[in-house]
């Protein structure tokens, strides 16, 4: 037996032709590229945005389309981004455009990543300036590199920030860039959360100079000292512990040790322990697990944007970085759309209508507005005879 439907408001609430329009003028707006030819600049960043929501190549989205310019020219154009600082204030610029009115000028848990796209094949002395060497991973040592900041907040988890991160550049200064990057939106840090990658004498004497709350995941490391010797005992606690480096000097720090228990969990039994780095934090410490969970939201926000994503074989990292920043763009438009036009106020909250407009659905809205200005080719000739 099926269920009984749900009712629907006979006035639509939003259409593939408005997400599109309203798309087409936050690119417009902090975008603003010089085109040449008859088409316009609408129409270029129309060509994008079916690749995007297709996760297309501009090469097929270009041959399937009619009426619009080549993939050469798509290509001529792009290749005008070619002043990477620029090219990143403009994007964040979109990125802080269209969000939802409480995350200006409040108080937020923020979380920071780097995100590492692989890069493969021998770097050109153009590329040499963008590309980031860590430890091997898919098969090669060097990336694209992006650090992103991102809101820990129910309905409401954008990406504010991006910073396409240059060979050499310490974690200190990719914290400083991402972090003076929230100043036009004056957004206060709450809490910050950072992956054992940040776990560093730099960054956490930075963090405590900035007086930034934070929490990190300790390492655990040696056999009987270090931080190994912290775990003991069967009860959780805060214990002051002092980090040496050769190169830094001496830090001391507040590690909570959380004891929790296997339960037979992976056939696993006894006492499992979780080292936190805690500064300013007024979490219970077995509440510190569960909070630090939260941060694996930034890991969503990478799939999300994989899921909007031109592919590309070019090695040009403005381009490169035009193309993610656009994915971001993208997932930001969507939670923004749902908060506008997909939600109702409630005593005490507002109730968003997510599961009405998924991700997949605004793709395909762009995509259905794009062809229905740009109709698909229904039939392939032959060349003619040379």
């Amino acid at each position: 037996m099926s269920p009984t439907p749900t009712s629907v408001s006979p006035s639509p609430s939003l259409s593939d032709e408005t997400t599109l329009a309203l798309t087409l003028d936050c690119l417009l707006e902090h975008l603003p590229l010089k085109t040449e030819g008859s088409y316009s600049l609408a129409t270029l960043y129309s060509v994008l945005l079916r690749a995007a929501s297709h996760q297309d190549t501009i090469e097929h989205t270009c041959q399937i389309l009619e009426h619009v310019p080549s993939s050469n020219g798509v290509r001529y154009h792009l290749n005008q981004l070619t002043d990477m600082a620029a090219l990143e204030r403009q994007m964040n610029a979109a990125l802080q455009q269209r969000l939802p009115e409480d995350i200006v000028n409040h108080r937020h848990r923020l979380a920071i990543d780097l995100h590492l796209i692989p890069y493969y094949g021998v770097p050109s002395q153009s590329e040499q300036p963008y590309l980031y060497h860590a430890k091997a991973k898919a098969g090669t040592t060097t990336f694209f590199a992006y650090g992103t900041i991102y809101v820990i907040r129910c309905h409401q988890r954008v990406t504010l920030a991006i910073h396409g991160i240059p060979p050499g550049e310490t974690l200190v200064a990719t914290l400083t860039i991402l972090l003076a990057a929230l100043s036009p939106l004056r957004v206060k840090i709450e809490r910050l959360y950072l992956d054992r990658g940040f776990y560093s004498i730099p960054v956490m004497r930075w963090l405590q100079a900035l007086r930034v709350p934070f929490i990190l995941p300790a390492i655990i490391r040696g056999k009987r000292g270090g931080t190994r010797a912290l775990c003991q005992g069967r009860c959780s606690y805060l214990s002051p512990y002092t980090l040496h480096s050769a190169d830094y000097g001496s830090l001391t720090v507040q590690i909570a040790v959380v004891c929790r228990y296997h339960q037979g969990k992976r056939r696993r039994h006894g006492v499992h322990y979780l080292l936190f780095v805690v500064y300013r934090v007024r979490v219970a410490l077995h509440q510190l697990p569960r909070h630090y969970r939260h941060r694996f939201g930034i890991e969503t926000s990478y799939r999300l944007k994989n899921q909007c994503r031109i592919r590309t074989t070019t090695k040009r990292p403005q381009v490169r970085f035009f193309f993610v920043a656009l994915a971001f763009l993208l997932v930001n438009l969507w939670i923004w759309l749902l908060w506008t036009h997909l939600s109702r106020s409630r005593r005490g909250y507002r109730q968003v209508y997510q599961r009405r407009f998924p991700l997949n659905t605004m793709l395909e809205f762009l995509s259905h507005a794009v062809e229905r200005r740009f109709p698909l080719i229904h039939t392939i000739s032959l060349p003619p005879p040379t």
